[in-house]
């Protein structure tokens, strides 16, 4: 394929696009360039696998960290797992993806983006999506596309297209809007606590450039005479399905008409009919065409109940209104809240129940030097507030091997902490690290606004000062053409069998953040619209029934928290208070049993389990960098001792020489006549010269002023 070059401009940010110059042997390949960002997707399909009966697209997200002109740590110097950032972008490609592959394709599919050039201004995961849709049209994979994605920024009172890092950490909103020409397929936004006006117009904004973007995408596929590729689905055999709705249709729909508030109820009398079903084909002839269907795709039989289910649990929605648990689709499960449910030895807890979907959060704070350092391409490089997600499968009431998080846990981590992050006290008001674990006991939908519940209130347990309790609730919709239902607070059935799972978070002052998935092919903005404001009345239902049970945080910490004081020196000391190789704060934190992180800007905190350690270590260091002046007086210690006078440590780390002439006021011989090493001696400073060489004197001391100086030293420890 000859090279191709198209670019296009939204507010003078210029995107670029290249085809035919890298990966000529993967299916499809473009290089999508912003600025000094550049990014490589390639798309590939290989052979359908015998036995698979979804879709087998794997997406991969590949950071570089040559793409910002640096080297990994580490001992091996180079790229090993995904950083968390790199996982949660290759979901955020994935998700809009998916739903616009036929539901029949089975082949393997497979998209990597790789960043190969990093300009700090610009993110590259917007431009990943965008160009994974290129290059599945280029390979000519059966696509409901074109589809594009853009981020969306609030400056002022302004919507930028694409703002740079700078203008989404000083701004109000970071939104990223995916498309497709039937409407919006995905949404995934952070804010600080915007009205749903706000945010509506924002993706109706952000949607404007995606079209935008469609359209460059059709021209580029036109021009090098490549047709979207619309395969049609192969043919299925009515038999079975027919079948199915003969013999199990009734039961099903009594079965989802009783109404059944619980669960595994439910799901045990479906498996009951499904069991009846398997033994009516085994019942048939050997040759009976539906049994031969049967026997030949094991999976057909199940998958052919549950779309069966899907359809009659649809239809009892939009013709009924009434959802299979009994509520209207307003309607919001029963909640119940408790907190400091663990012992104290835990900084704060709380236990979060709505329906069958039981999260537990658990906070934990740490000290400043408990931060994650992040290595990954992302301009930050560290996170002072961490939350980890658990769903262990006891949780759905299943078995299976337990393994590290995997990307549903990371992304479901993620959007709690978005959720969090703009009601949490500034660093300078409340210095300490926070980490929050959500714990899925039991899953029946909707568990990451769970996690964003149960961890505001165990965040309040903990003492943390957020400046407002936030809540969430996950939206559903049923659609079938013009007949289109919201449902509010879906449960399990709804997420598996229904058209969108939309989760809404934020305060009583607006919205926090946002996560849209589709598994059909776009909405229109009227019907996002209607989604974001029927989650405002059920975000404060749970609200209500969230601050029944604590209304504000408490006012102290767990005893069992670190106490951290927080202070600031001259960064010209910090070398000081290190000391060669670190040893003088080993020797502070030895004597004191204090932890000491020094930041670069000389902002210390120290922290300790007894306050009174804090205190003792934030002393020594406050006087170690002290600074002095002429006339200030001191009980130091003699450290040497020459021909012509004396060495005292007035501080530490800080020395000062007492001439003979200065020891008494009378003519001294020798010096060892008045002082030796290892005495304790109380002096004034009488001069710091030109090169900072400090002189001391014994003489003119008032008696109120040696008792001050001894006193303070005897609360103080040297350290040397």
């Amino acid at each position: 394929m000859e090279e191709v070059i198209k670019s296009i401009s939204f507010d003078g940010r210029d995107i670029r696009l290249t085809v035919g110059l890298l990966a000529p042997q993967a299916g499809g390949s473009v290089l999508i360039q912003s600025g000094d960002t550049a990014v490589l997707v390639a798309a590939t399909r290989s052979s359908a696998r015998e036995g698979v009966d979804f879709l087998p697209l794997t997406v991969d997200y590949e950071e570089r960290l040559y793409a910002a002109g640096r080297i990994p740590g580490g001992f091996l110097r180079r790229e090993g797992r995904p950083p968390e950032k790199a996982t949660l972008i290759g979901r955020l490609i994935d998700r809009p993806l998916r739903p616009l592959f036929p539901s029949w394709l089975r082949d393997d599919l497979q998209v990597v983006a790789t960043t190969l050039s990093m300009d700090e201004s610009v993110p590259p995961d917007v431009l990943a999506v965008t160009g994974a849709s290129i290059a599945i049209l280029l390979a000519k994979i059966p696509f409901l596309g074109p589809m594009a994605a853009v981020r969306v920024g609030l400056v002022g009172d302004d919507f930028v297209i694409n703002p740079t890092y700078y203008e989404i950490e000083n701004g109000d909103l970071d939104l990223v809007v995916a498309g497709s020409p039937d409407g919006v397929v995905m949404v995934e936004a952070g804010a600080n606590q915007l009205p749903e006006q706000d945010v509506i117009e924002a993706i109706d904004f952000g949607y404007e450039a995606v079209r935008d973007l469609i359209r460059a995408q059709q021209d580029l596929i036109a021009q090098l005479g490549i047709s979207i590729v619309r395969q049609e689905a192969p043919d299925i055999n009515p038999l079975v399905p027919s079948f199915v709705s003969d013999c199990v249709a009734e039961s099903v729909t009594a079965i989802l008409a009783r109404l059944e508030k619980d669960r595994t109820v439910r799901d045990g009398a479906l498996d009951e009919v499904k069991v009846i079903l398997e033994n009516r084909i085994t019942e048939l002839a050997e040759d009976n065409p539906v049994r031969v269907a049967v026997t030949e795709n094991p999976k057909l039989l199940s998958n052919t109940f549950k779309d069966l289910t899907k359809k009659l649990m649809r239809k009892q929605v939009l013709e009924q209104g009434v959802r299979v648990d009994g509520r209207l689709l307003h309607e919001v499960r029963p909640i119940s809240c408790r907190t400091g449910l663990l012992p104290s030895r835990v900084h704060g807890s709380a236990l979060f129940n709505r329906g069958l979907t039981q999260v537990m959060s658990v906070v934990t704070l740490g000290t400043p030097g408990d931060a994650q350092e992040l290595d990954d391409l992302h301009p930050d490089d560290e996170k002072r507030y961490l939350h980890h997600y658990n769903m262990p499968p006891y949780s759905v009431g299943e078995t299976k091997p337990m393994r590290s998080p995997g990307r549903r846990e990371i992304g479901h981590g993620a959007l709690a902490e978005r959720a969090l992050v703009p009601v949490l006290p500034p660093k300078e008001q409340f210095p300490y690290v926070i980490r929050v674990v959500s714990e899925v006991l039991s899953s029946n939908g909707s568990t990451s606004m769970g996690s964003v519940c149960g961890s505001t209130l165990a965040l309040m347990d903990a003492g943390v000062p957020i400046t407002k309790p936030v809540s969430g609730a996950a939206m559903g919709l049923i659609k079938e053409g013009e007949e289109i239902r919201i449902l509010t607070d879906i449960q399990g059935i709804e997420d598996f069998l229904g058209d969108m799972d939309f989760k809404v978070a934020g305060t009583d002052k607006g919205i926090t953040a946002l996560q849209m998935d589709m598994k059909i092919t776009g909405l229109t903005m009227d019907i996002v619209a209607d989604a974001i404001y029927q989650a405002k009345p059920a975000r404060q239902h749970i609200l209500s029934k969230m601050l029944e049970t604590i209304n504000k945080p408490k006012g102290d910490i767990s005893r069992y928290a670190p106490r951290l004081l927080t202070f600031k020196i001259d960064p010209e000391f910090i070398g000081l208070v290190i000391g060669p190789g670190g040893k003088t704060i080993k020797g502070i934190t030895e004597e004191t049993g204090a932890k000491v992180d020094i930041e670069d800007n000389g902002i210390v905190t120290v922290s300790a389990l007894d306050g009174e350690k804090a205190k003792r270590a934030r002393s020594i260091i406050q006087n170690m960098t002290r600074k002095l002046n002429v006339g200030d007086v001191y009980s130091g210690k003699v450290t040497r001792i020459i021909p012509i006078g004396a060495f005292v440590e007035i501080l530490p780390g800080k020395e000062g020489m007492i001439h003979i002439s200065q020891l008494a006021d009378y003519r001294v011989g020798k010096v060892e006549d008045e002082v030796a090493v290892g005495d304790e001696v109380v002096v004034k400073i009488r001069e710091i010269d030109s090169r900072s060489r400090i002189n001391l004197t014994r003489l003119g001391i008032h008696p109120d002023e040696a008792t001050a100086a001894r006193e303070a030293s005897q609360s103080q420890t040297t350290i040397t």
